[in-house]
């Protein structure tokens, strides 16, 4: 099974460099990556930078200052750089009379939108009926749709991201569990969290199928949670009664196809 992890940030000046990340790839037999810029760098030179270094390992979803004039030039220039998507907020409009420009131009040039916000924004009417404007636009919303965070509500309670599962060109991100859940204390080995696991992973499953699931680590930020290495394990382990087929979808292939890397 060849793993991708789909969402990873680095950086020269913030986080950590991208040899920092080939360690932590090569030590876990993570095959390729997809570097998410972080929101409020516009500067993309580095991810070029990665990508030329190390070529087919990995492939870049930039950030850019979509809510100005100009924007859907800019992404335009960067898509003839090979770029895989850009990163946009869910509430994310564009200037002038048309607010889903940008979305627009990202769906014109092929590229996939990777969707940060919370959950009362994927939620959202609005969010809806963006998505349901522009049916060939893939869109992937990071970290659970907005519910990885330690306090995540009850899984009994209603999640709304899930009905966006029935738009075709949605998709979303499972990433460690260390995001909803507490660690023991004192750390217990092997390695616990307090409470038992919600199903949250489960339910992702339910909704959108293992051809619209793919994991990412959240590496840096995840070595203040549990780490890189059990942020693989463990949802490897809570998806460890699906076919290998469907394993290989979720850990790897899908991730392939969205954000489909040069070369």
């Amino acid at each position: 099974m060849m793993i991708v992890d789909s969402h990873c940030h680095v950086s020269p000046c913030w986080y950590e460099p991208v040899e920092s990340l080939l360690f932590q790839m090569d030590r876990n037999n993570v095959a390729r990556a997809v570097l998410i810029q972080m929101n409020g760098q516009a500067n993309n030179d580095y991810q070029f930078d990665v990508m030329r270094r190390f070529p087919g390992r990995f492939a870049s979803v930039v950030w850019i200052q979509a809510d100005q004039p100009g924007a859907s030039e800019t992404l335009k220039y960067l898509a003839t750089r090979g770029i895989s998507g850009v990163r946009l907020a869910a509430t994310t409009r564009s200037p002038g009379t048309d607010g889903l420009a940008i979305w627009r131009t990202a769906a014109e040039l092929g590229l996939a939108v990777n969707c940060s916000g919370s959950s009362n924004d994927f939620g959202s009417r609005e969010f809806a009926q963006l998505v349901q404007a522009l049916p060939e636009l893939t869109i992937v919303l990071e970290h659970l749709g907005g519910h990885g965070h330690a306090g995540t509500k009850a899984p009994g309670d209603r999640w709304h991201v899930l009905e966006l599962a029935r738009f075709a060109n949605v998709y979303i991100k499972v990433h460690g569990l260390g995001e909803f859940c507490h660690r023991c204390l004192p750390v217990s080995e092997p390695f616990s969290f307090e409470t038992p696991v919600p199903p949250l992973l489960d339910m992702a499953y339910q909704a959108f199928g293992p051809r619209r699931i793919m994991w990412g680590s959240d590496y840096p930020p995840v070595g203040a949670r549990e780490g890189y290495r059990n942020a693989l394990r463990l949802p490897l382990e809570q998806f460890g009664s699906k076919s290998e087929e469907e394993r290989a979808l979720i850990f790897g292939q899908v991730a392939l196809t969205v954000f489909r890397a040069p070369g």
